[in-house]
């Protein structure tokens, strides 16, 4: 839900301590503002294509119990979405993994990036400029398979990056330290998929980690917890090493 209009909310934003670690997850909502037909079965808004399932309930755990302030989106992606460059056509989707959305065809993309993706980005920025982070971790969860696919995908955890994979590789080492199937820019490449890391790391130095964890891991809040806990103590020790 977003509060004052805002399609973002802060947690434990206010006292910030410099040259710590600052959690992102632009996918953590299904909300739609009523204003906005989406022309889709509202059923769909529990599923991966309006929401990363599991990524609100670890961001807020992180902010409130692992001290690691978090900047979280309050609208869906299919509305708007934040993890796209202004310039993408996704960035108001009219299909997601085989769906169409009809009510985002003809729709004024100008005014969606407006209320939605110029805000969030914006405030992250200001955020990003207090916090002074060591270490973004950027959090998302994607699906066992694709609606559109059979073939199951084995890794529980995956690191994305584009061009700067150094606490990637710390990442990766640990998370497999930890005994876990860790993805090498899987099931999605860094690559082509990095849009809001391009902008507020890379693009400054800063060192993060793009996070994407499989919903089966965390579709539950004892999962959630589980892996809050685990990212907590991951990204702590990598912050130490970049």
């Amino acid at each position: 839900m977003m509060i004052d209009n805002l399609p973002y909310r802060q947690v434990a934003a206010d006292d910030l301590r410099p040259g710590g670690l600052l959690c992102v997850a632009d996918h953590a909502s299904n909300h739609v503002p009523e204003d906005i037909e989406l022309g889709i079965d509202p059923a769909l808004l529990d599923a991966h294509i309006a929401v990363d399932i599991g990524v609100e309930g670890i961001a807020d755990r992180l902010a409130r119990r692992h001290g690691m302030p978090a900047h979280i989106a309050t609208v869906s992606r299919l509305v708007c979405d934040l993890h796209r460059r202004e310039d993408d056509p996704a960035a108001v989707p009219s299909e997601s993994d085989g769906t169409l959305i009809p009510g985002n065809i003809g729709a004024n993309v100008e005014a969606r990036l407006d209320r939605f993706h110029r805000p969030y980005h914006a405030a992250l920025a200001e955020l990003i400029a207090r916090a002074q982070p060591r270490l973004i971790l950027a959090l998302h969860s994607f699906t066992p398979k694709m609606a559109t696919s059979d073939e199951q995908r084995p890794w529980e955890v995956a690191l994305l990056y584009n061009q700067d994979d150094r606490a990637a590789r710390h990442a990766i080492r640990l998370f497999g330290e930890q005994g876990l199937n860790v993805g090498d820019n899987q099931p999605y490449s860094g690559k082509q998929l990095n849009a809001t890391m391009d902008r507020h790391a890379e693009a400054q130095g800063i060192p993060y980690c793009t996070v994407e964890i499989r919903q089966d891991q965390i579709g539950t809040a004892a999962g959630q917890a589980r892996w809050a806990t685990l990212l907590a103590d991951v990204m702590g020790r990598v912050a130490l090493e970049v």
